[in-house]
């Protein structure tokens, strides 16, 4: 909270002219703060000459870590088909919970989705807590929070797992704030510590410079969002058992904050680049929108997906749906194909994880080259046609 201390304040002004919110007035010889407008930025506390002006952090109430126990993960489905970065969650929150000695829960939340707890029991659950109500069968954040945070609060899981998806995005800070939690969000790396058992949760930060370790050490739930091609699911086992747990939840909510329209699937005959086991990535050295054509042409022969780095979906020669990197997607194929990409240290975080890289651009010293494993030094418009022609002989 932010104070204005009365006895030291003379009415100066020098407040009011370092703040850039708008959120100070003076009342005769006393500032006067708009707490709705403050965003605590402490410029105001610098500029004034008199220390009239404080920010007191209130301290955070801990929980009691040792109510908590469980690890869960946010089992997303759409129209009863499990998102794939589930059962990669699965995986590393089994080996979580066998660290912790704990079960493993799959929180499943849709209308007529009971059929998928099998499944979620034979990739590694030890227990699927179901909410199978009509009112879920249409994703809106508010109604997948509610129904989240009023689970949370009635099993009190020590660990919650969500992937970093549009919907996990959408919803799962949400559940956070609610729960009065902290979320780590696009988590490349989950472990436990042995000492304390708190999670640690990796993630990049600074543009990709480092690699952060972020733990929530007094509150739980600790909520970590991960994206989809960093970890691995375990293969089916169908002779795993489980139990399912059918719970219900009353959506006695006073304003609807949205309301579900429709849903327009993208138009497109590429494949979607998370899925690809082929990659074809086109960068800044593309030149222009149209050259993107050579692009498909080699992934359309390769039975793969077309990927593109920043710099191209910023010039809008392609949509965003095709990034890959930090701020893109995450994806893991078995072939990656760079085409002039210059090899940024942002977009490596979103690819470097491909079983063979192979990078093809016109300055030897470009450092996409340092992690490829075969590399091309050349005019990619003259080896493209040329390797398409040839991979179009080779598959008859």
């Amino acid at each position: 909270m932010i104070e204005v201390i009365d006895q030291k304040c003379v009415g100066c002004g020098a407040c009011l002219r370092a703040c850039a919110y708008d959120a100070i007035r003076m009342e005769g010889k006393l500032a006067v703060i708009d707490t709705d407008k403050c965003t605590l930025c402490g410029a105001c506390v610098q500029a004034c000459p008199f220390e009239a002006i404080v920010i007191r952090k209130l301290a955070a109430t801990a929980s009691d870590t040792s109510e908590y126990q469980g690890v869960w993960v946010f089992a997303e489905q759409k129209d009863g088909v499990l998102a794939p970065v589930v059962l990669e969650l699965l995986g590393k929150g089994l080996d979580l919970a066998e660290q912790l000695e704990a079960e493993l829960s799959a929180v499943l939340l849709g209308s007529e989705i009971e059929g998928l707890a099998s499944e979620l029991i034979a990739y590694g659950a030890d227990q699927v807590i179901v909410v199978d109500d009509p009112e879920l069968r249409h994703f809106r954040d508010v109604r997948y929070s509610k129904a989240m945070s009023e689970l949370a609060r009635k099993y009190k899981p020590a660990i919650i797992l969500a992937g970093a998806t549009v919907t996990g995005r959408s919803f799962i800070p949400r559940v956070a704030i609610d729960l009065h939690t902290g979320l780590t969000a696009d988590c490349t790396g989950l472990d436990i510590d042995p000492e304390t058992g708190n999670l640690i949760q990796t993630r990049p930060a600074f543009g990709g410079n480092i690699m952060a370790r972020i733990v929530t050490a007094n509150h739980r739930p600790q909520m970590a969002t991960v994206r989809h091609k960093v970890m691995n699911p375990l293969p089916r086992d169908d002779s795993r058992s489980g139990v399912v747990i059918r719970e219900q939840v009353v959506f006695d909510l006073d304003e609807e904050e949205s309301n579900f329209l429709g849903f327009e699937p993208e138009l497109t005959s590429l494949v979607n680049i998370t899925e690809a086991n082929v990659i074809v990535s086109g960068g800044r050295g593309m030149k222009e929108a149209k050259n993107f054509a050579l692009l498909e042409e080699l992934a359309e022969a390769l039975s793969g997906a077309v990927g593109a780095s920043r710099a191209a979906v910023d010039a809008e020669w392609i949509p965003y749906s095709h990034q890959v990197g930090q701020t893109g997607k995450t994806v893991k194929p078995n072939i990656y194909i760079a085409c002039g990409i210059s090899g940024a240290i942002q977009h490596l975080a979103g690819m470097s994880s491909a079983d063979y890289i192979i990078a093809i651009n016109k300055d030897p010293d470009a450092p996409i080259f340092k992690v490829a494993d075969l590399g091309i030094v050349g005019d990619l418009f003259e080896i493209l046609p040329l390797l398409t022609k040839r991979v179009k002989e080779l598959r008859g």
